[in-house]
């Protein structure tokens, strides 16, 4: 591929890797449909970045952006469930009524009779 890629410029290199992104994409099935009303002046804003941003079309511009925040969200909601099971098993430790097992018991001992 590189010996033949070789006698080309940059940009006809460029457009050949678009063209083979553009027929991967082409094949992906997209069977599902989402329909927005917004309003002209949040369609402006969306069209603009949609052009700064580089994305080949205003779909796939709207898919990037909302799946990208969506997974924010979902990785958000993990983290805080995971820092509530830990809230709830850290203060089970502290102030729950179990028993300090036997190694506990043994080290509090050896710590008392070293400050004693």
């Amino acid at each position: 591929m590189r010996y033949i890629l070789k006698n080309f410029n940059c940009t006809v290199i460029c457009r050949i890797f678009l063209k083979n992104i553009h027929i991967i994409e082409a094949k992906i099935s997209k069977g599902e449909r989402i329909e927005l009303r917004v309003s002209a002046a949040d369609k402006r804003i969306f069209r603009r970045a949609q052009e700064l941003s580089g994305d080949r079309s205003f779909s796939s511009f709207i898919i990037r952006v909302v799946k990208q925040y969506a997974e924010e969200i979902l990785a958000n909601n993990d983290r805080i469930i995971a820092s509530e099971k830990d809230r709830k098993i850290f203060f089970d430790a502290v102030f729950g009524n179990s028993k300090p097992n036997k190694n506990l018991v043994e080290a509090a001992k050896r710590y008392q009779s070293k400050n004693t």
